[in-house]
C-alpha cells in the first residue's frame, strides 16, 4: 500500500469518529471529491478541537490559533506545527495532531483554498478566546458563526467549482453553515452553559435562536438550487435535512432525532 493511499485510508478512519453530521455523505461523494471533502473537514476539525478544548486556557489557545493559522496562510511547515503542538501532544486528539497529514492527501489543485479558508477560521477563533466566546449582539452571533461555520460553506463553494465549474453563491453558504451551528448551538445550550459559555445575544430568549437558525436554513434551501451534480446535491442535502428534523425534534421536546431517523432521512434523499 503506497503512503498516499493509507493516509486516505486514515483520513476516512479518523472522520468516521469525529463527525457524525458530515461521515455519511461525504462517503457518498465520488473521488476525487470524497477525499478533497474529507481532508478539508478534518483540517478544520483539527483546529476545532483546539477551540473547545476543555484542558486549555484561553490564552494559550489564542496563541495557538493565531501560530496555526500563520502556518496555513503561508506555506504549511510540518516541522514548526509539530513543535508548537509539543507542550500539548498528550492532550489533544489525533486528528489535531495529524493536521500535517490530511494537508498532504488534499490534492494539489485546491489544497491552498482549503488551507486560506482553514487559516482565516483559525484567527477568527483565536480572536474569539481572546473575546472569551461573549456574545451580546446579533453582529457578535454573526460574526461567530462566520468564523466557526460560515467558512465551512465557503470552502465547499470553492470546492464544488474546482471539481465541476458548479457555481454556488459564497453568502447564501455562509447561510447555510451559520444554520447549521445554531442548531448545534441549541442542541448544546444547557452544556455550554455549564461551562460558563451562552452564544445568545443580549435580550434574546430561546425562541430567537430558533428563527435565526430557521431564517440561515432558509438560505440553505435557496443555496442547494443551484446545484446540479447529483452526489454534490445529495452532500448538501443531508445535514440540511438532519438540521431542520432536528429543530423540529427539539421544538417538540426531543432531545435529539433517533438513529432510525437519521437512517431514514439519508436514504429518503439517496433514492431521489
Amino acid at each position: 500500500m503506497s503512503k498516499k493511499t493509507s493516509l486516505e485510508k486514515d483520513a476516512m478512519r479518523v472522520l468516521k469518529q469525529t463527525s457524525r453530521t458530515f461521515y455519511i455523505p461525504i462517503t457518498l461523494l465520488k473521488q476525487p471529491l470524497k477525499i478533497t471533502v474529507g481532508s478539508a473537514y478534518l483540517c478544520m476539525r483539527a483546529i476545532d478541537e483546539i477551540e473547545d478544548h476543555e484542558l486549555l486556557d484561553n490564552s494559550t489557545k489564542k496563541v495557538l490559533l493565531d501560530a496555526i493559522s500563520s502556518l496555513l496562510r503561508n506555506k504549511f511547515n510540518q516541522q514548526a506545527y509539530n513543535e508548537l503542538l509539543t507542550p500539548y501532544q498528550s492532550i489533544l486528539p489525533e486528528v489535531t495532531l495529524r493536521l500535517g497529514d490530511w494537508v498532504e492527501v488534499c490534492p494539489a489543485g485546491i489544497v491552498d483554498k482549503v488551507l486560506e479558508s482553514t487559516g482565516i477560521m483559525a484567527k477568527g477563533m483565536a480572536d474569539w478566546a481572546e473575546r472569551d466566546w461573549v456574545v451580546t449582539t446579533e453582529e457578535d452571533l454573526d460574526d461567530y458563526t462566520y468564523y466557526v461555520a460560515g467558512l465551512v460553506g465557503v470552502m465547499l463553494s470553492d470546492i464544488w467549482e474546482w471539481y465541476d465549474g458548479t457555481i454556488t453563491d459564497r453568502e447564501l453558504a455562509i447561510g447555510y453553515g451559520r444554520g447549521l451551528q445554531a442548531v448545534n448551538m441549541l442542541r448544546n445550550q444547557e452544556e455550554d452553559a455549564e461551562r460558563g459559555v451562552t452564544f445568545i445575544p443580549d435580550g434574546w430568549n430561546r425562541a430567537d435562536l430558533f428563527a435565526y437558525a430557521k431564517g440561515n436554513l432558509e438560505k440553505a434551501d435557496t443555496y442547494i438550487k443551484s446545484i446540479q451534480t447529483r452526489h454534490i446535491l445529495h452532500f448538501c442535502k443531508i445535514p440540511l435535512a438532519l438540521a431542520k428534523k432536528t429543530l423540529k425534534a427539539m421544538q417538540d421536546g426531543k432531545e435529539k432525532m433517533s438513529r432510525n431517523e437519521v437512517e431514514e432521512t439519508v436514504e429518503e434523499i439517496v433514492k431521489d
